[in-house]
């Protein structure tokens, strides 16, 4: 269960230091099922973009069920399973470190046949160019978080929208 609120923060800086940190621990014991090298996704990725303080990563594997052979050795280094609703038909794992509850990092490991990941990298580079887009999606989430700061399910649905407009606008 989740104990953290959803608080948007200003960008911050070390963001990208703290996806390398967790990477250089993580990527060696996913690289035999590697498809390409992990990537930092997510709002902490998008510089100057206020976001929740928790760094997402991607880890785009060959074979969703072969890589579940690394999980005992994640979990040696504090990464905790955090199943989230459509992992499964996604063909997704997810991963907290430290704790579920009170996660800095959430690493997403999803099968290169998964249609999901591009789309993460297509809005994060898009929002990465786009001032305004960034500028418009940080005032969503803001506003999302101040209505209520506990519901996700409500906050992730009320970012939806603009999230496809976004990708609609980029043919995805």
């Amino acid at each position: 269960m989740r104990l953290d609120r959803i608080k948007i923060v200003e960008y911050d800086a070390r963001w990208p230091a703290l996806f390398e940190q967790q990477r250089r621990r993580v990527e060696p014991l996913l690289v035999p099922w590697l498809a390409r090298p992990i990537e930092h996704i997510g709002s902490t990725a998008v510089p100057g973009l206020p976001a929740k303080a928790i760094i997402d990563m991607a880890a785009v594997v060959r074979d969703y069920n072969e890589c579940a052979a690394a999980f005992d050795e994640l979990a040696a280094l504090g990464w905790v399973s955090a199943p989230e609703p459509g992992d499964v038909a996604d063909r997704k794992w997810s991963l907290c470190f430290p704790t579920v509850e009170r996660r800095s990092h959430h690493l997403h490991v999803v099968e290169a046949t998964s249609t999901g990941w591009q789309t993460w990298l297509a809005f994060r580079d898009h929002l990465r160019k786009t001032p305004a887009d960034r500028d418009e999606y940080a005032r969503i989430k803001r506003g999302l978080a101040e209505a209520d700061d506990r519901d996700r399910p409500a906050y992730r649905a009320g970012k939806a929208p603009f999230i496809a407009g976004v990708l609609g606008g980029l043919g995805l």
